[in-house]
């Protein structure tokens, strides 16, 4: 029996364990978030149509991020239920399916980047000049995708069996890495050429090869089991992989097709004034700030909750879900507030001037606003998906992108020609609507559906004192 049933909720342990799995990957993410602001700064002399064309570049990694993060999110349900019940065979053979979907989808977009960066390009913007020097950059930087998927997906093996230190300190090695390199090759330090955007492109792309090798001796060097047991990967039956698809196609298909949904925003957006574009880009990048600060206490809450669930101990990972919902939300909306208040210079720093500062702060400020109901939902979706459930928190996002969220931009941009900041707002419309529907999820505990043995003879146990507590 579950031992939190008939006692208090241990706030003590519940915080130390949030704070040991959170703070580590809230910083890797920082460090890998930070690197993209120093990109942006370092690239800001060169002017705001180069600022322009390197968010857009980043846009298109947005979109490779969203095709792959789906088999990362599926990994990390059976990565973290079946480190809780201690199924190594299940963590390895997980791991396997993840490396290979992960890495196919990784091949195509390096490939579209190095092979056919005009029409890349021209997918996101109509602006020659900022085509031309979007093209430099992806025809370098392609290989880095390639890595950094390959990074990603051992992150994101070692995240789930907590072991959050290396990774943490192989960004650290690799944004030390791109920064170095960024001031060596954009500018032409040490004897070596000024490259310019190319510059930006080599260094991101040697420090994703360092990301990936320190990765790797670290694991190596202490012994950790997982990635390295090449047959345990690839010991598949038709029935493990039948369970794994069906499990990660929800998330794929969410990932997917909100990329998608994303990417005709971005579209939307690309076709506004040029110092509008460099504000959205500069934003992109402070964005990416936040979410990764974020994403440290979205994968300790997927943990905390997903490891319980596979333990069989459920009533505990219902109480540690509704908690995490709030406490992780409120702590990003502060984080916000703090990046609002030290705007100027960061805006500046980064490039912006006149009208793009403007812009970039109207960005800034509606986004802090929504940001305290967009990560809740973001934060019970990662939640249901690591206890089992993919579907819910998946319908409702994909059907309110396509019947609300993007109807709303997409006629405001192409039709109404409606003001910047106002198509941008659109772009959150449906947040508040889909809190209240997750939210009644949440209370349900409906979304508890354990993937391992232990799991599921503790669900019938489990569901009776739900209905009990309704009753």
């Amino acid at each position: 029996m579950d031992r939190t049933i008939n006692s208090a909720f241990p706030w003590r342990d519940f915080l130390k364990r949030l704070a040991v799995i959170a703070i580590p990957v809230a910083l890797q993410n920082l460090l890998t978030t930070t690197a993209s602001m120093v990109d942006t700064m370092m690239v800001a002399p060169l002017g705001e149509t180069t600022v322009g064309a390197l968010g857009l570049c980043a846009q298109f990694s947005s979109l490779m991020f969203s095709c792959y993060w789906g088999f990362v999110g599926g990994g990390s349900l059976f990565f973290s239920q079946y480190w809780g019940s201690k199924e190594d065979d299940g963590i390895e053979r997980s791991y396997g399916m993840t490396w290979v979907c992960m890495m196919t989808v990784a091949v195509v977009f390096g490939c579209l980047a190095m092979f056919a960066p005009g029409a890349v390009m021209r997918l996101y913007t109509d602006k020659t000049a900022i085509q031309q020097i979007g093209v430099q950059y992806l025809q370098i930087v392609g290989a880095a995708y390639i890595m950094q998927v390959f990074s990603m997906a051992m992150s994101s093996l070692l995240r789930s069996t907590e072991r959050v230190r290396i990774p943490l300190v192989a960004s650290i090695a690799s944004v030390a890495t791109n920064i170095l390199l960024n001031w060596v090759f954009i500018y032409g330090k040490l004897g070596l050429p000024a490259m310019g955007i190319r510059g930006a492109a080599l260094a991101t792309t040697c420090a994703a090869a360092v990301n990936v090798l320190a990765i790797y001796l670290m694991a190596r060097g202490v012994r950790y089991p997982y990635l390295f047991h090449i047959r345990g990967h690839f010991r598949w039956t038709r029935a493990h992989l039948k369970n794994y698809l069906i499990k990660c196609f929800p998330i794929i298909c969410n990932e997917l097709l909100i990329g998608v949904g994303n990417m005709l925003i971005n579209i939307t957006l690309g076709r506004q004034p040029e110092p509008v574009i460099a504000a959205i880009a500069v934003f992109r990048t402070l964005e990416g700030l936040i979410i990764g600060f974020f994403a440290g206490f979205s994968s300790a809450a997927s943990i905390l909750v997903g490891t319980c669930v596979g333990a069989g101990e459920l009533k505990t990972a219902y109480e540690r879900a509704k908690r995490l919902v709030y406490l992780c939300s409120g702590i990003i909306f502060c984080a916000g507030l703090v990046l609002l208040l030290i705007h100027k210079p960061i805006l500046t720093g980064m490039g912006l001037s006149g009208e793009s500062y403007t812009a970039g702060f109207r960005f800034l400020l509606i986004y802090v606003v929504v940001s305290l109901i967009r990560m809740g939902n973001w934060i019970q979706n990662d939640t249901y998906r690591a206890s089992g459930d993919s579907v819910y928190g998946t319908t409702l996002e994909i059907v309110f992108m396509y019947v609300l969220v993007l109807p709303c931009v997409l006629l405001s941009g192409f039709v109404f020609k409606l003001p910047y900041w106002l198509i941008f707002i659109f772009c959150y419309i449906d947040e508040p609507i889909r809190y209240l529907l997750m939210q009644i999820h949440l209370y349900s505990g409906k979304w508890i559906k354990p993937v391992t043995d232990v799991g599921r003879a503790a669900l019938p146990a489990f569901r009776e004192q739900m209905r009990r507590k309704k009753a």
